[in-house]
């Protein structure tokens, strides 16, 4: 009998921490790693190392999944209170806070472990992405801009590709940094549409509220700098046709997402954030095609 209750116990909580890390939602994967995947091919010419490319597609799992349990952690006051995230582990009390710092540490833990399988300047680079990964999610109580920070975040594993296939940091690696800042900016803008009515309640801040009626315009014109600063990396790096096939794809995905957005329906703000995630695919699948025809 004790047996079966441990092991009942260990599914549990195996449960409970899959939840507390969103890996039922892969969707935040896939939107991290698809610049990841943009930043090593550019870099590497179309053939990455892959060891570089096995330590970016766990650690973009692993980094992502400790982003998860580290804002479920900074957000345990205001999530019992908002109507999507009451149920989420630490908010309906089925994982303890300090639990959740452990899952957090070890995750961590094992993402730094791959990382030192790189070279040295991709370790260093890799202190600065753990901590803004750490402190995001306490930024949207002192900024309202923390979508943006989100940006700077979630955008770090474009110096560390290149950092990691070149041992240097081009002046092309911070374009497609700044798009990818920009892109983070706008996606999550989408998201924080859905809990604009509760963040107001209980005093979160986001861009959805600081932006205000001019959101989609401003979100608009951001779109439109993202498309100008990809269309950069590629006559910065010389690239054809397929790659701007991909850029035309992912323009027209933009002007989709601000179709979804126009009346700010809940449902549809949430489809449009959704949607980001072709909007990466279309991306990468320019560049693949790009250095696969060659």
């Amino acid at each position: 009998m004790a047996i079966t209750i441990t092991k009942e116990r260990l599914l549990d909580r195996a449960k409970q921490y899959g939840l507390l890390a969103r890996l039922d939602r892969p969707i935040g994967i896939l939107i991290l790693l698809w610049p990841a995947l943009w930043a090593l091919w550019i870099a590497s010419g179309g053939k990455p190392d892959p060891l570089v490319l096995t330590v970016f597609c766990l650690g973009v799992v692993l980094m992502r999944s400790a982003g998860c349990v580290i804002n479920d952690y900074a957000d345990r006051e205001f999530d019992p209170h908002v109507e999507r995230t009451k149920l989420r582990p630490i908010a309906s009390g089925k994982v303890q806070a300090k639990e959740a710092l452990v899952v957090f540490v070890t995750l961590c833990l094992c993402a730094f472990g791959l990382v030192l399988l790189l070279n040295t300047y991709t370790i260093l680079l890799s202190f600065g992405g753990a901590f803004l990964a750490a402190s995001y999610p306490f930024m949207k109580r002192y900024t309202q801009l923390p979508q943006a920070y989100l940006g700077i975040a979630f955008g770090w594993a474009v110096p560390m590709a290149f950092a990691a296939q070149q041992n240097q940091l081009p002046a092309v690696a911070w374009v497609m940094y700044l798009a990818v800042v920009l892109w983070a900016l706008v996606y999550d803008t989408m998201y924080a549409m859905v809990d604009k009515d509760d963040d107001l309640k209980i005093g979160v801040k986001s861009t959805a509220i600081l932006f205000g009626d001019f959101d989609r315009h401003i979100m608009a014109a951001l779109q439109l700098v993202i498309i100008g600063l990809l269309m950069t990396v590629g006559l910065m790096q010389q690239l054809s046709w397929p790659y701007y096939l991909g850029l035309t794809v992912a323009t027209g995905l933009s002007v989709y997402q601000q179709g979804l957005i126009f009346r700010r329906d809940k449902k549809r703000c949430f489809q449009a954030f959704l949607n980001n995630n072709w909007f990466g695919l279309a991306v990468f699948a320019g560049i693949f095609l790009e250095y696969g025809i060659k």
